[in-house]
């Protein structure tokens, strides 16, 4: 019973954060679909559904989301045995690197693209601005790295004997890949596909930069019709459909990831010499590489560049307003930076008594299945997105007690509960390697509760505390779909300033949309290589 009240007492506090902040606005946003004028009407949601246009938006988005993955997986693989399994000079670095376009603002991510692929930039003789080839293209460049942080740490952990002995019983290095290798990865790959097709599928900022009202996902179709047709059940009956797909993706990534494999319980394998036949590995790394750093580089070239030549012009302009922005981007970055340290505490803390609460040792089935319970429960933010949290807010949380509409804090808080998944699968996998006997030992030996927390748990998680928070300023920093319901007008993050920069004519103004796109991924980069530097495995463990 007192193992029951201590859970009840632990659990009591987080719950309460994410029914009112998560469950409550969500629901009311599933109320707004199914009920009209108070009256339960299921048909409102059925004609929604059968539109022309919504049946469009959604078979876009299950294509261009299925596309996205399998190129994300095909060119992944390849790359994520070079970094993870070969003595690769500078791996290290190169994997920080390919890390940062998974946090990189999406709303940067689309400028970075369109002025790759548009009209006078280095690939506009293609002709793909505007196209679904560009969104793809997009959405690979974003979530790669996902493939590659997942397989690769599956694949550095594998047991290389089996492998070995299939080689030495005359097996060639195809039959060994089909027969050993690959077996023993797929639940890794599997994984990391059904994360990286839930990423894409809910992608807003590269969606809506690159395709518009053109090129529609479900996602960027729940923004247009609340802020543009003011049409709130239609929305609310795409953020349910939306609702259903994702929650059954995210619990199918969830079920992978526990099942065990070939890859459970083995150390670490020492990476083995480059040889001739992982050639065709290292050509597809060098064009990774090649395709991480065009749009960046091209971001950045573009923002010296005026009609004068070069210049640093547009980054003299972001402390000026205009028609087109009401306050300087300096200020922005500001309210970014601000709003950011805000959410990173609140996902911190509470992202650490989750961990605490579900990886302390269970002594009976109920108990385990309580926590297994909680630890799902907590995900849930991963499995919905930061547009539909957004929306939620907006229509919930816009009468007394919980009027938080003028609310300083509400941003941050959208943020931080887009955050706290993150930081739960980082801190997790370490507070769950503690051994309970080291506690156990220290109590025996006199040690109180809050002198064994400092001396087992402290020296163990004390890096993975640090690098969940950048990750989670990180996250935080460039978040733009909840962002962009919430944000007020005097006082926007530099996501929502940027999109407004693209959004109005002026050679300035896109000058000005390029500099901040540089300055928010130059923050964002500098904080991800920071946080690669602790070498904390269990970040970005999805």
């Amino acid at each position: 019973m007192r193992r029951w009240l201590t859970l009840a007492l632990l659990a009591t506090g987080p719950v309460l954060v994410v029914g009112v902040f998560f469950v409550l606005p969500v629901s009311g946003m599933v109320a707004r679909g199914f009920f009209a004028d108070g009256v339960f009407d299921p048909r409102g949601v059925v004609e929604v559904l059968t539109r022309p246009r919504v049946a469009r938006v959604a078979w876009f988005t299950v294509w261009s989301a299925g596309t996205a993955t399998a190129l994300a997986v095909l060119l992944g693989l390849p790359v994520a045995n070079v970094l993870h399994r070969l003595a690769l000079p500078g791996r290290r670095l190169i994997r920080a690197a390919l890390l940062v376009p998974f946090v990189l603002p999406t709303v940067v991510v689309g400028v970075a693209f369109r002025l790759l692929l548009g009209e006078g930039g280095p690939l506009g003789f293609l002709g793909l601005d505007g196209t679904p080839v560009a969104i793809i293209a997009g959405l690979v460049f974003f979530n790669v790295a996902v493939v590659i942080r997942a397989v690769g740490a599956a694949w550095e952990s594998l047991d290389t004997r089996p492998a070995e002995a299939a080689a030495a019983l005359g097996a060639t290095p195809a039959q060994v890949w089909w027969t050993v290798t690959l077996p023993a990865l797929r639940p890794a790959i599997v994984s990391a596909a059904s994360v990286v097709f839930l990423f894409c599928a809910t992608a807003f900022g590269i969606v809506l930069t690159l395709g518009g009202v053109k090129y529609a996902t479900v996602e960027t179709e729940i923004y247009l019709l609340t802020t543009t047709l003011f049409d709130l059940q239609a929305a609310a009956a795409l953020s349910v459909l939306q609702l259903v797909v994702v929650v059954a993706l995210l619990g199918l990534a969830a079920r992978l990831r526990a099942t065990p494999d070939a890859t459970a319980n083995r150390s670490t394998a020492r990476p083995r010499r480059i040889r001739s036949g992982d050639a065709p590995a290292i050509v597809v790394t060098v064009l990774v590489l090649a395709m991480v750093a065009a749009p960046i580089v091209t971001l950045v070239l573009g923002s010296f560049r005026t009609d004068a030549g070069w210049s640093l012009l547009n980054y003299r302009a972001l402390n000026h307003v205009n028609e087109a922005l009401p306050v300087p981007v300096t200020d922005a970055l500001i309210t970014s930076l601000r709003t950011a340290v805000d959410a990173t505490w609140m996902a911190l803390s509470m992202g650490l008594a989750v961990a605490v609460l579900v990886t302390r040792r269970s002594q009976t089935r109920g108990e385990r299945r309580a926590r297994g319970i909680l630890d799902g429960f907590f995900m849930l933010p991963l499995g919905v997105s930061a547009v539909t949290l957004g929306f939620g807010f907006l229509i919930t949380l816009d009468h007394p007690p919980l009027d938080l509409r003028d609310s300083p804090l509400l941003v941050p808080i959208a943020q931080a509960l887009v955050a706290l998944p993150l930081v739960v699968r980082t801190l997790v996998p370490v507070l769950a390697g503690i051994d309970d006997r080291q506690r156990q030992a220290a109590a025996s030996l006199g040690a109180s509760p809050w002198r064994a927390l400092l001396t087992v748990d402290l020296p163990v998680v004390w890096k993975p505390l640090l690098a969940a928070s950048g990750f989670a300023f990180a996250a935080s920093l460039g978040e733009f779909g909840a962002t962009s319901f919430l944000a007020r007008d005097d006082h926007p993050t530099v996501p929502v300033v940027i999109f407004r920069l693209i959004g109005h004519p002026g050679e300035l103004n896109y000058g000005m949309a390029l500099a901040a796109s540089v300055v928010l991924a130059t923050a964002t980069a500098v904080v991800v290589l920071a946080v690669e530097r602790l070498r904390v495995p269990s970040v970005g463990a999805f």
